[in-house]
């Protein structure tokens, strides 16, 4: 009896490699085609894109963001990174709009409304209820002759790019047009509001953004809790300090003088490094480290962190001073920094 004959596929017949190169060149022919629609929405850009940031800017309320199928998935991300950038923003779908969600939106709000050929049906309650309120309309589409660009304020004309689809139907250039702008819509925004750093770890407080943006200022020890003694301090006393009550567990006290500037500070190498000198007999200005490593409080923990791994010889807490008058603000250790998940 013959054996039967495996007849397999022509498709199936390729080697992984060549799998592997025919993945890669649909995957640069995706990157080429995004990039050369870039460039050219970069040439195409003029003075619409600022009247749009200034007609944003302008608003007592928010960004209202709406847009169909794929263009309200772009729309939807667009808002998140506004709203977590300094401009409060939210989705609004156009089906629900049409449907009660219209009264989300005031006539302090503005809105911005997505479709790449600018004929989306869905979008036709929200444009007439802009034009009813006079709520100001900023389009993004490619047709200038639109619907929604005619009917926009603010029109943002997309270039006619290819999509990167080999039938040219899904929606994948186009998509990323939408998404780069919007980009370029929140961080010129950001410029213009002078969004800075501390504003952002506020509206990012949690995960690795929030933690990565914490300030020594948010994690030290202050008031009552420093350990703090005067030069002519016995050394029972600064021990005592520097092992009980607020921040005493960092095994540190902070020496001032009498206008409050730190001059030196009192560590339990100090203290070994003492101890068959008399050193109950001592005074804290006898035993002390002179100029003693600081931190301002703007320092991101982070670097406060590093700064103590890498100092020589090693330090596990660092007082943190106030300008140039040198006086202590507050105490920040390796403790705190690993407790709030710095690492």
């Amino acid at each position: 009896m013959r054996a039967a004959i495996s007849v397999v596929p022509p498709a199936r017949r390729r080697t992984a490699a060549a799998n592997s190169r025919t993945d890669l060149q649909a995957a640069h022919r995706v990157l080429d085609t995004a990039r050369a629609a870039i460039d050219s929405l970069g040439r195409t850009l003029n003075g619409d894109f600022s009247r749009a940031i200034e007609t944003i800017l302008a608003i007592r309320g928010r960004l209202i963001v709406s847009g169909m199928g794929k263009s309200g998935h772009i729309g939807r991300k667009i808002a998140a990174t506004l709203s977590s950038t300094g401009t409060p923003a939210y989705f609004v779908h156009p089906g629900e709009a049409s449907h009660g969600d219209l009264g989300m939106i005031t006539r302090d709000d503005a809105l911005l409304m997505l479709s790449y050929r600018g004929e989306t049906p869905e979008l036709g309650d929200l444009i007439t209820y802009a034009k009813r309120l006079r709520i100001p309309l900023i389009g993004i589409a490619s047709d200038a002759k639109s619907t929604l660009l005619q009917a926009a304020d603010c029109a943002l004309v997309l270039p006619r790019a290819q999509e990167a689809c080999p039938m040219g139907l899904a929606p994948t250039t186009s998509t990323t047009l939408m998404l780069v702008l919007g980009d370029a819509l929140a961080v010129a925004l950001m410029e213009r509001r002078g969004f800075t750093a501390d504003q952002y770890r506020n509206f990012h407080p949690g995960g690795s953004l929030g933690r990565a943006l914490i300030r020594v200022s948010d994690i030290m020890h202050t008031g009552e809790e420093l350990p703090l003694v005067r030069p002519d301090a016995a050394m029972r006393d600064v021990i005592i300090r520097m092992t009980t009550g607020g921040a005493g567990f960092a095994g540190v006290a902070g020496v001032v003088d009498g206008k409050g500037t730190l001059i030196g500070i009192v560590t339990d190498g100090d203290i070994r490094r003492h101890v068959e000198r008399d050193l109950l007999g001592s005074r804290a200005s006898d035993v002390m480290t002179r100029n003693p490593k600081t931190v301002p409080g703007t320092m991101l923990a982070a670097e406060a962190l590093a700064y103590m791994n890498e100092s020589t010889p090693r330090v596990t807490s660092l007082f943190v001073v106030d300008g140039k008058a040198k006086k202590p603000a507050g105490l920040v250790t390796v403790h705190d920094c690993l407790r709030a998940g710095i690492r």
